[in-house]
């Protein structure tokens, strides 16, 4: 998954269009209301006296740059002094999507919101700060294990011969005999905890607190899901390495390894739940009847039914979680 995403030439190294022109959808590319939900609720945590006027709000994996941009818009809408003091921060390792974003803030506000790059949270430093993540555990590398061993990869074909300790520990810790090992999550973890003294954290992704018991690695492109592991009634036609670096790649979280990888590395585990429940716990039906006040019935029926995409149970809200982390002083 490293190479297929993150090489100099993988998936993730160059622009990618998301939602209906791309090869599959968030809920950033599907309602500016995702966006309008963690603005109120940055809001409420200075409110509260948890986060600083002057502190920093820093989106990890930022790609288009559309998340924060939204972020900014509805705190202009809903408390615009705080863009006078707030800090905007991306995380973003490759330089082609930093100047998209950079060209996307510039075209959008102008002067007024300045945005500092870094290309890890190792160079961020604060004292206070929100972070917030769409859909980035489910593209950390993985190991994939199957009964015992795990697996390499020789000319695109998989074979399950490989001992590896470390990923058996994690194997039998979550109780799986197959599926995905996720790589990465403790030094992320460590990264975020040393990067800032105190802060929230705040992510979304799809799957659950406990592992599944088979493998979940697919493929998205242009919306069609392609399943790694081919069946006997699946194409046998499906090369892998027509997909390699061209498609998107992904498989569901365990969220009970994030939570311990955060609380190996000090930080305090707050809750996950549902993405409806937290969209509608962080303010989404308020802003949608604050639309309703200040727009025609048209655009409000519009963006109703976009909004509902996001706490729908069939679309995005009940297989997508949050996931919420503290570190206090």
């Amino acid at each position: 998954m490293g190479e297929w995403l993150y090489d100099k030439d993988g998936y993730y190294s160059s622009y990618k269009t998301i939602g209906k022109e791309g090869d599959f959808y968030t809920a950033v590319s599907t309602s500016q209301f995702f966006g309008g939900c963690v603005a109120k609720h940055i809001i409420s945590l200075v409110d509260d006296g948890f986060l600083d006027k002057d502190g920093v709000i820093c989106e990890i994996g930022a790609h288009h740059g559309y998340f924060l941009a939204d972020v900014v818009q509805f705190i202009y809408t809903l408390r615009p002094t705080l863009l006078d003091s707030l800090k905007f921060v991306i995380i973003e390792r490759f330089e082609d999507l930093q100047n998209f974003q950079k060209n996307y803030f510039s075209e959008s506000f102008g002067d007024v919101i300045k945005i500092t790059h870094y290309k890890s949270l190792s160079e961020l430093r604060c004292k206070n700060a929100f972070f917030i993540a769409n859909e980035i555990f489910d593209a950390f590398p993985c190991e994939l294990f199957y009964k015992g061993k795990t697996a390499r990869v020789d000319g695109h074909v998989v074979e399950f011969d490989v001992e590896n300790e470390w990923v058996k520990e994690k194997a039998d810790k979550y109780h799986k005999d197959r599926g995905e090992i996720a790589v990465g999550y403790e030094q992320f973890a460590h990264e975020m905890s040393l990067s800032c003294e105190k802060f929230e954290f705040m992510s979304f992704d799809y799957g659950e607190m406990s592992a599944r018991p088979d493998f979940s690695l697919r493929v998205y492109d242009k919306h069609e899901v392609i399943a790694f592991f081919l069946t006997e009634n699946e194409d046998e036609n499906i090369k892998r390495e027509d997909l390699f670096k061209n498609t998107d790649i992904t498989y569901d979280v365990t969220f009970a390894h994030v939570k311990d990888a955060f609380e190996d590395a000090g930080v305090e585990f707050i809750e996950l739940k549902a993405q409806m429940v937290a969209l509608v716990d962080m303010g989404i039906l308020e802003l949608l009847e604050l639309l309703k006040k200040n727009v025609d019935e048209k655009i409000y029926a519009q963006e109703l039914e976009k909004a509902k995409m996001l706490i729908m149970p069939n679309f995005l809200g009940e297989r997508f979680k949050m996931i919420k982390f503290r570190k206090t002083l």
